[in-house]
């Protein structure tokens, strides 16, 4: 500190005697004027005394190119905010004592943001249709999932909204794929959960993740200005009860004990080992689930979770359709017919179903490379990963492929080997369904 005083040229102006003079002061060598700086006998400076006061005037080369000197100078860069505050908390982990951040790790060293969010994608519009980028929206569930985000963004007076939706429903419905995409489709930056972060080996943990990720939406809304909700994939699977083989663990019991009480206190959520009242925004929860009669029963009670159960209607089936197959020139009416043909099957079997054609022209490069060099054209190669050919797509491709899913389904439906083999020794009938259906 003290060098860098000594650095800055002090010029004081003195009184000098009534008659007039002028004399040459010779003005400090300094680091910050920028060393490119040239002076005329350092500089010149005319000290000239009227009416009692003293005046300075520093003069330099009229000959020196003022562009360069600034080009050059090392502090032009003051003037410019270049800094980028959320990756220089990301690159200082770690570096900051431990007294100096908040508890349980969680402190400055997080930061909220990721460098993608907070760039400005310009104003989206956004019309009240029921289809995103192709892909088709059930009116009913854009619709329920809608007013519940709206509603815990608004301030009803004298009203106790249920801060949690919980969308229940047969397995693969689309309940995931239906919410990202009113997610997107509304502007809501959804903060995910999976049923696999419920446990943990710590006590406590999953409880104390579920705090964290809901004070994160928080931050979203306060700091950024956007809505954002907390979403959490098949609760049922983490925290239900699936019958008397399940364990039932401590963090099970804490986090029905945590979403219960973040429902009924959304705007004072706070973290272990820090007790400050305040007051953070409201943020939605949507949940998602096969069986929510396994869940804790005061925990999907009415005022804390609002149900909503799905099962997609014929009209809803042949929407979802049209946009699996929206690039492959499939009528419309034999997109009914697919539909009619598999009523009992759910929405994810028609995406299968069509993932299923490219089977043949996988088996056909396959030939055409060989099984020695499938390694190195798959992985590491210089021409890149094989593309292929959109194959064509027809209604009576599309109905044997889905009759061979159906005798799939049905033989894991018939053969149940595992009774079998706990029941029985069943010794020597290896081959007994495949003799019986006439396929050994």
């Amino acid at each position: 500190m003290a060098s860098s005083l000594q650095a800055v040229p002090v010029a004081q102006a003195v009184s000098l005697p009534a008659q007039k003079s002028s004399s040459k002061v010779a003005c400090l060598n300094s680091q910050f004027l920028g060393l490119n700086l040239k002076r005329k006998n350092a500089f010149q400076a005319s000290l000239s005394h009227a009416m009692g006061h003293s005046r300075v005037v520093c003069e330099s080369s009229s000959t020196e190119d003022e562009t360069k000197q600034s080009a050059k100078d090392r502090w032009g860069g003051l003037a410019t905010d270049i800094s980028d505050d959320q990756q220089d908390i990301t690159r200082g982990k770690g570096m900051v004592d431990t007294l100096y951040q908040g508890a349980m790790g969680m402190g400055t060293q997080t930061a909220i943001m990721s460098s993608y969010e907070y760039i400005s994608t310009a104003q989206r519009n956004f019309a009240f249709d029921n289809t995103k980028d192709g892909f088709y929206i059930a009116p009913a569930f854009m619709e329920k999932l809608m007013i519940h985000i709206a509603k815990n963004f608004m301030s009803l007076p004298n009203i106790k909204v249920p801060l949690i939706l919980g969308i229940w429903g047969g397995k693969g419905q689309g309940k995931s794929f239906q919410c990202e995409l009113v997610f997107s489709k509304l502007g809501v930056n959804p903060i995910m959960m999976s049923a696999g972060e419920l446990e943990s080996g710590n006590a406590g943990e999953p409880a104390k993740l579920i705090r964290q990720r809901y004070r994160e939406a928080a931050d979203i809304i306060k700091k950024k200005g956007k809505m954002c909700c907390l979403f959490i994939n098949d609760l049922d699977a983490g925290a239900g009860r699936m019958g008397g083989t399940t364990q039932y663990t401590v963090n099970n019991q804490m986090v029905n004990a945590t979403l219960m009480n973040i429902a009924d206190n959304p705007t004072n959520v706070q973290l272990p080992g820090i007790y400050n009242k305040e007051e953070i925004p409201r943020v939605p929860i949507i949940v998602t689930g096969n069986d929510f009669s396994t869940l804790y029963a005061p925990l999907i009670r009415d005022g804390r979770m609002e149900k909503y159960y799905w099962a997609p209607t014929r009209e809803d089936r042949i929407g979802v359709c049209k946009g699996i197959f929206r690039t492959d020139g499939i009528a419309e009416d034999d997109m009914v017919k697919l539909v009619d043909a598999f009523p009992g099957q759910s929405i994810d079997f028609f995406g299968a179903l069509r993932a299923r054609v490219y089977d043949d022209e996988v088996r056909k490069w396959i030939e055409s490379t060989g099984v020695e060099n499938i390694g190195s054209k798959l992985v590491n190669s210089r021409d890149g990963p094989p593309t292929f050919a959109k194959p064509a797509m027809t209604i009576n491709k599309l109905m044997s492929y889905g009759y061979m899913l159906v005798k799939e389904q049905e033989n894991v439906k018939r053969v149940q080997l595992a009774e079998k083999y706990m029941s029985e020794a069943a010794l020597g009938d290896a081959n007994e369904d495949a003799i019986k259906q006439g396929t050994f």
